[in-house]
């Protein structure tokens, strides 16, 4: 007799269970989540030591990584990243002492990575098309973005040193910043 009990036991709850899953109604959970938009962003090298050269000939080097990171999640996104320098100048500062911004160069070259969608343009792609920083130039453009995104270049400045330039360190500024 237990085991008849038993028996009509589990047969009861079957019942109710299929029962219970028939009569159930579907539950909807309205979800949300926030995509957070931050900032558009630069970095640069902290410094950069071009070598040495003799008065009248030309110093070359690359300046060192230079990073645009665009974390503004936007629709539409764009970007341009500009280049300036000051002059270069040693000791006191006098005419013998400087190299006025009329002889550095600059080109961008073309990027050493990008991430996310967008058109990523250098200003000066090639040496050939190096400007002078004697003012404000395009060193890098991002068009077409969607969401975020981020390029690299390592540019490369050009220094024509006058024959008339006196020895020394020469020091000046190279400003890069993007809006």
């Amino acid at each position: 007799m237990r085991t008849v009990r038993y028996a009509v036991a589990v047969g009861v709850v079957l019942v109710v269970t299929a029962a219970g899953v028939a009569d159930a109604a579907p539950g909807d959970t309205t979800t949300t989540f926030s995509v957070t938009a931050g900032t558009l962003s630069i970095a640069v090298p902290a410094s950069a030591a071009l070598g040495s050269v003799l008065p009248g000939n030309t110093v070359t080097a690359q300046l060192g990584n230079v990073i645009v990171t665009d974390a503004r999640a936007l629709l539409t996104a764009a970007w341009t990243a500009s280049v300036v320098s000051t002059s270069f100048k040693t000791g006191g500062g006098t005419a013998p002492e400087t190299i006025a911004t009329s002889a550095v160069s600059y080109w961008s070259g073309a990027a050493v990575s990008t991430t996310g969608t967008a058109t990523f343009t250098p200003g000066q792609a090639t040496a050939g098309a190096a400007q002078t920083l004697a003012s404000s130039r395009t060193a890098f453009t991002a068009t077409a973005g969607v969401g975020n995104n981020t390029a690299d270049w390592n540019p490369t400045l050009v220094v024509a040193v006058p024959a008339g330039a006196v020895g020394g360190t020469y020091t000046g500024t190279v400003t890069h910043s993007v809006a």
